[in-house]
């Protein structure tokens, strides 16, 4: 394990984070609508890996209230997650492609584990992943 002091954004600055990552832990894609919509890439953390820097008080939800966003851009660069059965206790969701010091080496080494959202199946790989 190789954990490191990640720093991300959303696209306009707006909403910043800092968060220690292992991404050699594994990432995760799901097929839900939600994610595959949002092209949502993740990389989850336990709360007290995360420190929000800025903007987190102004992040309004989305229609359906699946997840939060940043009202200047668009862009959902985390989420703070419950626990849940399909998880390992409360954690924050934070997305991949808004990290902005992670290089391209360390995101295409990142493992992935595919998720069956869609089907409420979270521990089966869905049927088809190319499109996420």
């Amino acid at each position: 394990m190789t954990t490191k002091t990640y720093h991300g954004s959303c696209q306009c600055g707006a909403v910043r984070f800092e968060a220690d990552i292992d991404l050699s832990a594994g990432t995760g894609k799901c097929n839900c609508t939600s994610c595959r919509k949002r092209r949502w890439w993740s990389a989850s953390v336990k709360p007290e890996a995360f420190r929000a820097l800025a903007g987190e008080e102004t992040m309004v939800p989305n229609r359906a209230g699946t997840a939060l966003f940043c009202p200047g851009c668009g862009i959902t660069p985390f989420g703070r997650v419950a626990a849940a059965e399909w998880n390992d206790g409360e954690s924050v969701s934070i997305n991949v492609a808004c990290l902005d010091d992670a290089t391209p080496e360390e995101i295409i080494a990142a493992p992935v584990t595919y998720y069956d959202g869609l089907n409420d199946n979270w521990w089966e790989v869905p049927s088809e992943t190319r499109h996420l």
